[in-house]
């Protein structure tokens, strides 16, 4: 199923990361859909990511922290093969994200 947010759906990019483990998103990864992910991540959670990335719309360190944080609040592992959450943005991430950004487009402002 593809992604549904506003934000996320016409991204081929992020829709690929959903479905193809190398399309998984990570540091020094750049473009439209790591700032998609940044959005996301500050709508979402409030998350600081450093001003030099964003105008870059670069997937730096503050990025990857937040990624780490989002995923650590919400434990976020694939225990298929790993112990404890990391810094990349897999299907898993992805499919987080554009459920909870789905959710807050919802809901109407006044």
């Amino acid at each position: 199923m593809p992604l549904k947010s506003y934000l996320f759906a016409e991204s081929a990019r992020l829709n690929a990361c959903l479905v193809h483990d190398q399309a998984h998103i990570k540091l020094g990864d750049s473009g439209d859909y790591v700032e998609d992910i940044q959005i996301a991540l500050r709508h979402i959670d409030g998350l600081v990511i450093d001003k030099i990335e964003l105008v870059s719309r670069r997937y730096g360190p503050s990025t990857a922290a937040a990624v780490l944080a989002y995923k650590k609040k919400r434990k976020i592992i694939n225990r298929a093969y790993q112990s404890a959450e990391d810094d990349i943005v897999g299907k898993m991430t992805i499919q987080a994200l554009d459920n909870e950004m789905s959710r807050l487009e919802a809901i109407p402002t006044l």
